[in-house]
């Protein structure tokens, strides 16, 4: 009897008290969870972007007490930390830790504390359906399917994720309504964008997160311009939220930092007598969280971004020719040169990447949405930022475009426009909403079906992704984990390997790794020599003991990268190793080991296996 009284109590509560809404909560959240597993199962992979396996093999060493070194070395570095390192013995810090010069330190810091945290798994291949399958050929009997640590970066992105979809959802529901912020919630949980960039193992989700804190300081902030709550401390405060913000978010992608100019001129129309205060205090903040590390960069590489300074000009030596060349040719600077580059850039990211990388047809009812006028002051003024926030990141986009954008489209370190697109779907949502308001519909549940299908169209991209065939849990060619640690574990822990995948390299076999040079003065009309950059390296700085080449190289264009490349360029070399089964006589690495060729090569000083 007392039992059936507690289940009626419960039933009652579950009724009367607030419990509907909790089940219905509860049912969301359960499919949602179905949709990570699925999608997790069904269409990630491992790591294909080469900002994240850098960044991940950062985050590791940070973890092991190292420091901010890396195992991923380019030869760009090398010529930085010489000019700036005078000392006769190790010049570029090969023989111990090398400092990284390329990467801002945030998201490596959070993957560290991350490794502290959860069990990760470098050495071996989990047993399980899940991770692996039998293979007579493999060392242990097994050929792993999915490497264990991009698995948890991805789980940690996708929890990222869920924080971003709630801060969406209260943004939306202070500006507009709960219909506009359930909708807006809903379309981000079907953005197909979002889904691959959590697990591309990028710091974009972490940067989306920082951004849309910057959003809630914004509308705050305006908020009490208009109708004070706090007094002026509470607006000097979301003003130095606001700058500590983008110095925290500039220090996870140094781009970041372009945003800086539109919130400052936000500070400065809407401040109204102590704009300039608000202003400078963003300003001096963001400076003041990012000056040390600039200051580090500095000292280690005399840049202040290390070889990311150079990632504007690096447009004009195709190939990563700057990058992996050892005494870069700098050309001189010219503003026309810029312009030439910013013209022939933003040409493709206006018309293509903005609707692209910015959550597809939502895009679409942003802009038409341009033209609805909003009573509420606070809406028009946060949409003026995000018309801002398009050309700033547009121009920035464009100028700082890499050959990396080619490697992995869309979901690459360099795409910025995708930080947008919580503002574009919310105000998108609000312009459908003005549009169902005006629609004569026969019935009300004639509402919810509009909706319901409008919804549907809008996501149709990740509905298709989750039913689809997917392309197989392995980014292979050319990131094969198991291929590239087997390959990489044959040298001992403090040799080194030259590769062209160095960051895989680094991150899957845990091995230091030397991009695969050019010639010692890489202009972009030269043609490569590789005697003189390789020997430059093994000779001066510290020896070389294995040569490891993926499709990267392999599937190059053979008449482009092959025959008119020069007599001593890597092409050459491959096409005489690969094809005509020889090793130059004056390399020093002989050995070959089966089971590579044609798909790859491996060189070794001996027979290591």
């Amino acid at each position: 009897m007392q039992l059936m009284t507690s289940v009626q109590g419960w039933i009652h509560k579950l009724e009367n008290a607030g419990g509907a809404r909790l089940v219905r909560m509860l049912a969301v959240a359960l499919a949602f969870l179905a949709v990570v597993i699925w999608y997790d199962y069904h269409c990630a992979r491992n790591m294909a972007a080469p900002t994240a396996m850098d960044e991940a093999q950062l985050g590791r060493n940070i973890s092991r007490g190292k420091g901010f070194t890396t195992e991923c070395v380019r030869p760009l570095s090398i010529y930085l930390v010489k000019q700036q390192n005078n000392v006769a013995k190790d010049p570029a810090r090969l023989n111990g830790n090398h400092p990284d010069i390329s990467n801002p330190p945030v998201y490596p810091v959070v993957l560290a504390g991350l490794m502290k945290v959860l069990p990760f798994h470098f050495d071996t291949s989990l047993k399980g359906a899940f991770w692996s399958v039998p293979d007579a050929k493999a060392p242990e009997g097994r050929r792993s399917l999915r490497y264990q640590p991009d698995f948890l970066i991805t789980f940690f992105n996708q929890a990222l994720f869920v924080a971003l979809l709630f801060v969406v959802y209260f943004w939306a529901r202070k500006m507009f309504d709960p219909g506009v912020a359930a909708v807006s919630t809903a379309i981000l949980i079907g953005t197909e964008l979002l889904w691959r960039f959590s697990a591309s193992g990028l710091s974009t989700m972490l940067l989306l997160l920082i951004f849309m804190g910057i959003i809630w300081c914004l509308t705050l902030w305006e908020s009490e311009m208009r109708e004070p709550k706090w007094g002026s401390k509470g607006a000097l405060l979301l003003s130095l939220a606001a700058g500590f913000l983008i110095g925290i978010g500039g220090l996870t992608r140094y781009s970041f930092l372009c945003l800086l100019i539109p919130v400052a001129v936000f500070l400065a129309v809407f401040g109204g007598p102590r704009r300039w205060v608000y202003c400078l205090c963003a300003l001096v903040v963001a400076v003041a969280v990012v000056s040390p590390w600039i200051a580090r960069n500095y000292a280690v590489s005399g840049k202040a971004f290390g070889t990311a300074s150079y990632n504007v000009v690096e447009w004009f030596f195709p190939g990563f020719r700057l990058q992996r060349s050892l005494q870069p040719d700098l050309p001189p600077f010219a503003v026309t040169s810029y312009l030439r580059k910013l013209v022939a850039n933003l040409l493709p990211t206006v018309q293509t990447d903005l609707f692209d990388n910015t959550g597809g047809w939502i895009t679409g009812f942003f802009m038409a949405g341009l033209l609805v006028g909003f009573r509420n002051l606070g809406l028009r003024r946060i949409r003026y930022f995000a018309l801002a926030g398009i050309i700033v990141l547009a121009v920035a986009q464009s100028l700082a475009r890499t050959k990396l954008s080619d490697e992995t489209a869309d979901i690459n370190s360099e795409n910025l426009l995708v930080l947008l697109t919580p503002l574009f779907v919310v105000y998108g949502v609000a312009f459908f909403y003005t549009l169902l308001e005006n629609m004569q519909l026969p019935f009300l549940e004639m509402r919810y079906v509009t909706i319901t299908a409008f919804v549907v169209l809008v996501t149709l991209p990740m509905w298709l992704a989750l039913i689809l065939p997917g392309k197989g849990p392995i980014a292979y060619p050319p990131y094969w984990p198991d291929k590239i640690r087997s390959s990489a574990q044959i040298l001992g822990e403090n040799e080194l390997m030259m590769t062209d995948i160095p960051w895989g390299v680094a991150w899957y076999g845990d091995r230091e790794a030397v991009w695969l040079t050019l010639n010692a003065t890489a202009s972009p009309s030269e043609p490569t020599d590789w005697q003189e950059s390789f020997f430059a390296i093994n000779d001066q700085l510290k020896p070389i003991h294995a040569l490891y080449l993926t499709p990267r190289s392999l599937d190059a264009r053979f008449q482009t990268d092959w025959i008119r490349s020069g007599q001593l360029s890597w092409g050459k070399f491959i096409m005489g190793t690969v094809i005509g089964g020889q090793v130059p006589g004056s390399f020093p690495l002989t050995k070959i080991p089966p089971g590579y060729m044609p798909e790859q090569l491996l060189l070794s000083d001996v027979a290591r296996w």
